[in-house]
């Protein structure tokens, strides 16, 4: 049992767990500390780091083997092409194989195998919402809720695609494909019906220009037709590409499970607090709850309290639950190869989140509240024209921010570490140049460890602005008038 100094507590490392202990009423009696301290750092850090290795060697070999895989089907099947042709009486000369290969046009998109990497487009599909939940390499498969206009709904699960671990469906099911972890709807209405067993690559995507602005176009290619798959109608109002489709996806996707998840363990973790306070009346706190009271005191005392005055036991389980949330699910979100969660990385979840922040804030307001903003009191007249508008614009530029501010900073670092990942594919060219891959993995496990370390201190930060803020607003609505 060998203890380590840890941000203002003593901390028991015992094999794989660590025991907080309050330092105001513990003593420590061991050796040098500072020596221990740094040898138990070492250990922690030589041990991920050996993890991230593991799992980078295990994701280039599965990668191989899977393109060995494909590769070996690939030339099987042109085999089996060729030999069919020769059977027939036709000739094909290298030449106009080749270019069939290479002509989506015609259908049969070429796949190349040590295809440039993209890190950019890799870390949005890693950041993504997907129907599937993917832990590693496993793709667990969720509820598919799917509504057409004019058809109603269709219900399944998304292990019918049979998805591989990039989240590509090897089959269709009732006019619905699987594409990088989504569902997508195939918009020819003589599609069959049922399961539809679909090649290798068949699913591919297509930059079009339309309006000068390019837009990347799903498509299916099956029986040499090239057919149109639509996305999920998403109410963006195409500021980022999205807009009404064909069908609107009211699937239990990869955030929704992940947000079920943490208020069952939330749940969980305060009403086992509050049965321990029950028992344990008087006493010092102990186990978990030594760990969430100096958090909780510290959001009571320097948040709630200094800005809702006497007003904060009204407003304190609010204010508690959005820190709490948030900093759950920003921390749940870090756990590498468990399913690699960006909740509130996703504008839908950090927009309720302020919308009801907004809600709460301007249902409290009060008469002096609302004088302020739209007749503010000690100013010409004449001014008001200009105050008045520019407050109104307030009352909602504030949510816009808490929305975007989450949003950005929670995106932003999943990305970094994405394309930090990235690099060892960018120098290794995709597994055709495996040296440069395991040379540059050095940098990228220590640099992918200083960015999970920032993010660990981002994560706290984030959701302490978002409930200091929402906090300071409250304070502001329900601020009583005071003569100047």
């Amino acid at each position: 049992m060998i203890p380590s100094l840890l941000e203002g507590q003593i901390w028991m490392y015992k094999i794989d767990e660590l025991y907080p202990l309050q330092m105001a009423h513990y003593t420590y009696l061991c050796g040098d500390f500072k020596q221990i301290s740094v040898h138990v750092r070492f250990r922690i850090v030589l041990r991920y780091t050996l993890y991230f290795l593991l799992s980078t060697l295990v994701i280039q070999l599965q990668a191989q083997v899977d393109r060995d895989n494909e590769h070996q089907e690939k030339v099987n099947h042109d085999d089996a092409d060729h030999d069919h042709d020769k059977q027939d009486g036709h000739t094909i000369d290298n030449d106009s194989h080749g270019n069939h290969d290479g002509d989506t046009s015609s259908c049969n998109p070429h796949h190349d195998d040590h295809a440039e990497f993209n890190p950019g487009a890799t870390a949005f599909h890693h950041i993504s919402d997907q129907n599937v939940y993917n832990i590693g390499w496993i793709q667990i498969p969720l509820p598919c809720i799917l509504y057409v206009p004019g058809q109603g709904f269709d219900i399944f699960s998304s292990g019918k695609f049979n998805a591989d671990y990039h989240g590509n469906g090897k089959y269709a099911y009732d006019g619905y494909v699987l594409y990088l972890g989504q569902v997508r709807r195939i918009t020819d209405p003589s599609f069959p019906k049922g399961l539809v067993e679909l090649k290798a690559h068949s699913v591919f995507t297509e930059v079009e220009v339309i309006d000068t602005k390019e837009h990347d176009k799903v498509y299916l290619c099956y029986e040499d037709k090239k057919i149109l798959c639509d996305s999920k109608s998403t109410l963006d109002f195409g500021l980022f590409g999205g807009g009404l489709t064909s069908f609107h996806d009211l699937s239990m996707t990869k955030n929704v499970v992940t947000m079920l998840l943490i208020f069952l363990l939330l749940s969980w973790m305060f009403l086992s607090i509050a049965r321990a306070y029950k028992k344990r009346d008087g006493m010092a706190p102990a186990g978990i709850q030594g760990f969430i009271e100096p958090i909780f005191e510290f959001i009571q005392e320097d948040v709630a309290k200094p800005f809702l005055g006497k007003s904060w036991e009204k407003f304190q389980p609010f204010l508690m639950a959005l820190f709490f949330f948030i900093l759950a699910l920003n921390l749940f979100g870090q756990i590498p190869f468990l399913g690699g969660s960006n909740v509130t990385g996703n504008l839908s979840v950090t927009f309720v989140l302020a919308l009801l922040a907004f809600i709460v804030t301007n249902l409290h307001g009060n008469k002096h509240y609302w004088g302020h903003i739209f007749n503010m009191p000690g100013i010409p007249g004449w001014v008001k024209v200009v105050v008045t508008p520019v407050e109104v614009m307030g009352l909602f530029i504030k949510p816009l921010t808490l929305m975007l501010r989450l949003f950005g900073n929670i995106t932003a670092g999943h990305m970094v570490i994405v394309i930090f990942v990235g690099l060892i594919f960018i120098f290794g060219e995709s597994g055709a140049n495996p040296g440069a891959a395991w040379g540059s993995s050095i940098g990228s496990v220590l640099l992918t460890l200083f960015m999970m370390a920032i993010e660990l201190l981002v994560a706290f930060i984030q959701a302490f602005v978002f409930a200091i803020l929402t906090a300071s607003y409250i304070g502001a609505a329900i601020e009583e008038h005071h003569d100047h």
